[in-house]
């Protein structure tokens, strides 16, 4: 859904292309305590920092792992939402929170999972 998708910059109004590139654990390249996800937008490097204490909240929470193709998803879902809502992405690195990189795991979830009806 969002390792390689199309978006509409909010303000300009302009097609922006998003294509994944990389997913690397931070510790080994910038010693943080993160996954930095690349991606293209447009041709330009873009880099997402989701922190890895959210992979421990969200096994405390829920029982589940975040996985690499998940973390994609979560990291490119914020690309998304950053520039359809006029947010943009004039910074080449975003280093997202625990609460932030859940949120937008939430929303991709949402969109997979069919929503559960009440039982009668």
């Amino acid at each position: 859904m969002y390792t390689d998708f199309i978006a509409t910059d909010r303000w300009t109004k302009n097609k922006v292309h998003v294509l994944y590139q990389a997913l690397i654990v931070a510790i080994a390249t910038r010693h943080a305590d993160a996954v930095d996800i690349k991606f293209l937008v447009d041709g330009r490097p873009v880099w997402v920092a989701l922190p890895h204490p959210a992979w421990v909240e969200y096994k405390r929470r829920t029982g589940n792992a975040i996985t690499d193709p998940l973390a994609k998803e979560i990291a490119g879902h914020f690309l998304k939402t950053a520039l359809e809502s006029g947010e943009g992405l004039g910074r080449e690195m975003y280093g997202l929170t625990v609460e932030e990189t859940l949120k937008h795991l939430d929303a991709i979830v949402a969109k997979v999972e069919p929503p559960v009806e009440a039982s009668r």
